[in-house]
């Protein structure tokens, strides 16, 4: 039997610096970077005012000897007829024209270089900048976020609200081709055309785009559209080769297929097809490995949940008192009902705002990317589909850990004795588990972020300080298969959870096996 009991989310600042990778799965440890940042540009601040000031020493001098030259070349022999003009001469010379080359030579960014040669090696990866357009690509397919509602920023509870360049559309399309990509790719090249042609200033080239947009299209077979956006290459760079050679490809490939389709009679089909597509320019996305990505993505936008008025009327709130505990008699715990079979349950206020941070400050050191077990080799390994930083805590570490402990096995009947140990776990950019056994994820966060049931088609959202449970288990020892679950991409917002799980193992007598084997 292995039921277990689902902690807290809560919004997110601490800082403690990491120097490791793998910024874009904890959005908790990203936090560090904001800092660093904040560094940084005070630290080229004071370079600027260093460099302002030396600029400023050596203008005024430039503008002085401006003057004086201008009165000296006017009639040089009458200047020097003045012994002191001759002797300042030889000595501006001699002297104060060396001093002005040490001034001119003074490095003045010696501060700024040593700071940010320090800080570099806390910077992110290429595989960080990569993971984190891949996290926008997921929020984009999993609450169908247009390219333009991203790139604008348009997105619901953002206090902070910021804006994709054409640069950064470009970046997100080349990550999406260097991985193979191209449905991802073409969405991305578009928008950066987009904003290209409405005068958006950027160092990026309409060639470039063009140049990634073209095979794209192609490789979704739209020789048409490939053909025309590789003219449009051609009409702005006549001398590109690789456009010139694929050109003239395109129309080899066009030409072979009207003449097979010319021998098969259906020209006219394929060509008003073909046109359909080129006039649309939209592609569907690819299939993947999860069998129910529809389904799952759906319930995260809160769409197909199965909550009828009929199971709505069984569901009911009440104080729960942990069958008579002696410790919640006085003070029980605020049951409610999320779903009724498999039964699901919420516990309101079991932890409050000064615990949750503390058992944050206990956790944020240790994060580290969460791993999943091979199927194949069961060895633990990282995965894209579980997209989040993890670490446990003992008792030991601190008095609250062995309070939260306690608090759970009161609240759910069951011993300790025998359960994992508590972990803590902070969702990145995009955060996310797919549709797995034997864990979830609970929390605030102002977008995204549910637990949701692919099997019976329920979503059970996020709250800060309550505790979802539930059995995975049915008394006999037999999973309950209904309870594969996934926790959903984090929109907007910075997730932390906190699970415990309890092991049948010790439980037999706290509960026992009902009389069938699906009891």
């Amino acid at each position: 039997m292995k039921p277990w009991l689902q902690l807290m989310f809560f919004p997110c600042v601490f800082l403690i610096w990491h120097a490791e990778a793998e910024f874009f799965t904890s959005i908790g440890q990203m936090t560090d970077l904001i800092y660093a940042e904040k560094d940084l540009v005070q630290s080229l601040q004071e370079y600027i005012r260093a460099e302002e000031k030396k600029l400023s020493q050596i203008k005024s001098w430039a503008e002085k000897m401006d003057v004086l030259t201008s009165k000296s070349a006017s009639d040089p022999e009458g200047y020097l007829a003045h012994p002191v003009n001759a002797y300042k001469l030889v000595k501006r010379l001699n002297t104060d024209w060396l001093e002005l080359e040490n001034l001119v030579l003074q490095d003045t960014t010696n501060g700024f270089i040593a700071n940010l040669t320090i800080q570099r090696q806390f910077f992110p990866t290429e595989e960080d900048e990569t993971g984190a357009a891949k996290a926008l690509m997921r929020l984009q397919d999993t609450y169908k976020l247009d390219p333009e509602t991203l790139s604008r920023g348009n997105l619901p509870g953002t206090k902070y609200r910021s804006s994709l360049t054409v640069g950064d559309c470009f970046g997100m399309g080349k990550t999406a081709y260097n991985d193979g990509d191209y449905y991802h790719t073409v969405l991305w090249m578009e928008q950066a055309l987009k904003q290209h042609d409405e005068g958006e200033d950027t160092t990026v080239s309409k060639v470039e785009i063009l140049d990634y947009l073209s095979y794209a299209v192609f490789q979704f077979g739209d020789l048409h559209r490939a053909m025309e956006l590789t003219r449009r290459l051609i009409s702005l760079d006549s001398t590109h080769e690789r456009a010139g050679s694929n050109l003239r490809y395109f129309e080899k490939l066009l030409e072979k297929e009207r003449e097979e389709k010319e021998k098969e009679n259906s020209i006219n089909k394929t060509v008003t097809t073909t046109e359909a597509v080129v006039q649309s320019g939209a592609y569907e996305r690819p299939l993947d490995y999860l069998p129910e990505r529809d389904i799952y993505e759906a319930l995260c936008r809160g769409e197909g949940v199965k909550m009828t008025p009929r199971r709505q009327k069984r569901l009911f709130c009440r104080y729960h008192d942990g069958n008579r505990n002696p410790h919640l008699l006085i003070a029980p715990f605020k049951e409610e009902d999320e779903w009724d079979s498999p039964h699901i349950v919420r516990y309101y206020d079991v932890m409050s705002d000064e615990e949750i941070e503390k058992i944050k400050e206990l956790a944020k050191p240790r994060l580290a990317r969460a791993t999943v077990r091979d199927p194949k080799t069961g060895v633990l390994t990282v995965a894209s589909y579980r997209v989040s930083k993890s670490s446990w805590l003992e008792e030991e570490d601190d008095p609250v850990v062995a309070k939260v402990n306690q608090r759970m096995q009161q609240i759910t009947g069951l011993t300790v004795k025998t359960a994992e140990l508590l972990q803590v776990a902070n969702y990145g950019m995009g955060g996310q588990y797919e549709p797995h056994f034997d864990f979830s994820r609970m929390s605030d966060v102002e977008a995204g972020g549910a637990t949701v049931f692919p099997d019976f088609g329920a979503a059970i959202w996020p709250k800060k300080g309550t505790a979802v449970f539930w059995y995975n288990l049915f008394r006999s020892g037999e999973g309950d298969y209904r309870t594969r679950h996934a926790a959903c991409p984090v929109l907007v917002g910075c997730k932390w959870v906190s699970n415990k799980w309890f092991h049948e193992r010790g439980n037999e007598f706290l509960r026992p096996c009902g009389r069938t084997e699906v009891d």
